[in-house]
């Protein structure tokens, strides 16, 4: 539960340290790789973690830097990790004009009234929930994956350490 702008702001910073070493695992051509064509895809599963950011935040009247919603993927995932970086440094920037009181504050969110400390919380796990999606695809794609709560089976390597059995 988020109680302060601190509370949140301190864990946001660690969570997006852990998606922009997700991002940054990605190679472009593992941007395409999804589990199936009604699926959304690496490179679009990036993209939308990037994009709510701004679109979410913009239902509680806070402005944040950000890509509309509806643009298209970018081609690279060096442009994925630098559009995520600016907007989750202008989410924290832009938390400065709320205080703890804000979070108490009540929104129109997607048809029902969420408080603000709510939606921060949602927003932190909605980006979870979509990183745990590109996990799996990137070991489809035969990418690396790094560690996010706990080492990964590559990171047992580098610690010179066999991994779990399971």
């Amino acid at each position: 539960m988020i109680r302060t702008i601190a509370d949140f702001v301190a864990v946001w910073n660690h969570e997006a340290d852990s998606t922009k070493s997700l991002f940054r695992a990605l190679s472009d051509a593992s941007m395409a790789q999804s589990i199936n064509a009604e699926h959304r895809d690496l490179g679009r599963l990036a993209w939308h973690i990037t994009t709510t950011i701004r679109e979410m935040m913009e239902r509680t009247g806070l402005h944040v830097e950000g890509p509309d919603p509806d643009a298209p993927v970018p081609s690279t995932s060096a442009e994925i990790v630098r559009t995520y970086e600016t907007s989750s440094a202008s989410l924290v920037k832009a938390l400065d004009s709320w205080t703890d009181a804000t979070l108490d504050e009540k929104d129109n969110m997607y048809g029902e009234e969420w408080r603000r400390s709510v939606t921060l919380q949602i927003l932190l796990l909605h980006q979870t929930h979509h990183r745990g999606q590109m996990t799996v695809l990137m070991r489809q794609a035969g990418l690396a994956v790094p560690g996010m709560y706990g080492p990964s089976k590559e990171d047992w390597a580098k610690y010179g350490m066999p991994s779990p059995a399971i």
